[in-house]
């Protein structure tokens, strides 16, 4: 006679309808954060069941991630963002190429630019050499009121700068990360920008550099929306700015340019 206990029995329902849940709720390549697993019911010793059972493999401290899975580099973020409440976004040249304007071409792993704020802390999963991007971590403070948008990308929603801010975190990075050539070619295929973005950012941005650079820019490639732009509400400065020890100074926005950027046509 078999010994049916229905306590057990439905303990092990209940086990198996939230393990169920569980793996619904989740993003495929996405991360299970313990927090987020504690706020809704899923204590540490559950947990562990579910990574004896073969379900869930840990990643570092506090995360996991579906035994089997490819972890994804948009997917683990745009979980972190969501799970944990945290601001982490593509940026720079990535959230560019994310909206079609690429001039790079990676060998290897491609880059994936990642902005932060900087009371952010970078966690010890994203230093983890798991992922199909190489991440590099940026944080700026020049946006008094950032600009960014929802994107799908991976079967997911992430977060990413607008072109618009994506093109001035590039110019903030350079020519550390970027150099001004590479940044005037993606220039030129900026046709579309919308001017009320442009405007509204550099109204609202305290790097003059990257202000005055932008414009530069923008007026050398003859753009359209360079003409709807107020330039008497942008603040530029007085000081004179040199971008590199040897090059051009163009007087109109007071900074010293490279040579081969000043003479390219």
């Amino acid at each position: 006679m078999v010994d049916f206990n229905p306590r057990r029995y439905s303990m092990s329902i209940e086990k198996g309808n939230k393990i169920n849940q569980l793996l619904q709720q989740g993003v495929k390549g996405g991360l299970y954060f313990s927090s987020w697993l504690k706020e809704n019911g899923y204590s540490d010793q559950l947990l562990k069941q579910y990574k004896l059972s073969g379900w869930f493999s840990s990643l570092a401290n506090g995360v996991s991630y579906r035994t089997g899975d490819s972890i994804n580099s948009f997917a683990a973020f745009a979980c972190y963002n969501k799970q944990v409440g945290k601001s982490f976004y593509i940026g720079a040249h990535s959230a560019l190429e994310l909206f079609g304007f690429n001039h790079y071409v990676p060998m290897g792993k491609p880059l994936l630019m990642i902005g932060h704020s900087s009371k952010e802390k970078i966690s010890a999963w994203m230093k983890l050499d798991i992922f199909e991007h190489s991440l590099k971590f940026f944080s700026t403070e020049m946006f008094l009121q950032p600009q960014t948008t929802q994107i799908k990308v991976a079967d997911v929603e992430i977060t990413a700068s607008v072109p618009e801010q994506a093109f001035l975190e590039c110019l903030g990075l350079a020519p550390m990360q970027y150099s001004y050539m590479d940044l005037f070619y993606i220039m030129e295929q900026l046709t579309s920008l919308r001017p009320e973005i442009v405007q509204a950012l550099l109204e609202n941005t305290t790097n003059i550099k990257v202000k005055r650079l932008f414009l530069y820019m923008a007026k050398k490639a003859e753009h359209y929306w360079f003409k709807e732009l107020n330039l008497s509400k942008i603040e530029l400065g007085t000081g004179k700015q040199q971008l590199t020890q040897k090059g051009v100074f163009v007087s109109e926005f007071k900074i010293t340019i490279p040579q081969e950027l000043f003479e390219y046509e």
